[in-house]
């Protein structure tokens, strides 16, 4: 296993950041780590680092204790990109690369394939204060992608980055993952990594919500599958009109997931159905209904 957390608990002056949170990450697994502010993402990531301690249970990285003796060879192996990324002013784009390059014991050559990759080979000689925020995140993706390390933690990675260069970042994360690095990433826009990640993991306040595939989660919530069907003159059988909302130029029913197929083949021989749109639960959909489950559980 390369993360394995099991039974962690962290706590700080009385306050429970984490609470019992076991987790199991293999070689090319894609997590999605999710939470509100407070929620313990970033104790999560700390504690991987081997940052800081955990109070009660047991953090191994690469089946070792990321706090161990033999810590700086582990975090040879890490790359991590914090939220608010920060560099030295003075130094150019290729001098900060280089100089974490050095850090980490790797080639000046990946380097400037880094930059290129990132989009920032044509300032990689202008000094990092000249530099947008964006060009900074993207400055910063380069520096965590140095070494091609076998797990990468990634910490509001798309924070800053235009629809292309945020593509691009998504780009990098599967060819990572086709060569068999591990990767958990931390993001507040939900519908921008749902397609990227293998299994979501959803923390609130350090309690562990949900954790699983999406397609599991999105069938523990039993949310509704919304199927919007389009024409001017829809001829609905009478068993349906009591589920239908009628909108604009069509028709929206909401059915359970399992009920979808067979409201399918019942709705394709509607008269006038000129188009049909069905739309899945989303991972925002799924996260809001766990997320909405504890403050439920709180007030009551």
């Amino acid at each position: 296993m390369i993360v394995e957390l099991e039974n962690v608990e962290k706590h700080y002056q009385g306050v429970h950041a984490l609470q019992k949170l076991n987790l199991t990450l293999k070689q090319g697994d894609v997590l999605g780590l999710f939470g509100h502010n407070g929620a313990g993402k970033t104790t999560t990531i700390k504690l991987i680092l081997g940052l800081i301690q955990a109070s009660s249970g047991q953090v191994r990285v690469f089946g070792k204790d990321p706090m161990g003796d033999n810590a700086h060879n582990l975090r040879r192996q890490l790359g991590f990109l914090q939220e608010n990324v920060s560099f030295y002013q003075q130094m150019t784009g290729a001098e900060v690369l280089n100089y974490f390059a050095k850090l980490k014991g790797c080639s000046k050559i990946q380097t400037t394939a880094l930059l290129e990759q990132v989009g920032l080979s044509h300032v990689a000689k202008r000094r990092v204060k000249t530099y947008s925020k964006g060009m900074r995140q993207r400055l910063g993706l380069a520096q965590a992608l140095l070494g091609q390390p076998k797990l990468l933690l990634l910490d509001e990675p798309t924070v800053g980055l235009d629809p292309i260069a945020t593509h691009g970042f998504y780009q990098s994360i599967a060819n990572l993952k086709e060569h068999g690095s591990t990767i958990i990433l931390c993001s507040h826009v939900l519908a921008g990594v749902e397609k990227y990640i293998d299994r979501a993991l959803i923390l609130g306040q350090g309690q562990l919500l949900a954790e699983g595939q999406l397609s599991e989660l999105s069938q523990q919530t039993g949310l509704p599958v919304v199927v919007h069907l389009k024409g001017a003159n829809l001829q609905l059988p009478d068993h349906l009109h009591a589920d239908a909302t009628w909108v604009n130029n069509g028709v929206q029913l909401r059915v359970s997931q399992q009920e979808k197929m067979t409201l399918l083949q019942q709705i394709m021989a509607i008269s006038g159905l000129e188009d049909i749109n069905i739309q899945m639960p989303t991972l925002e959909d799924i996260y809001t209904h766990y997320t909405n489950q504890l403050q439920y559980a709180e007030i009551n």
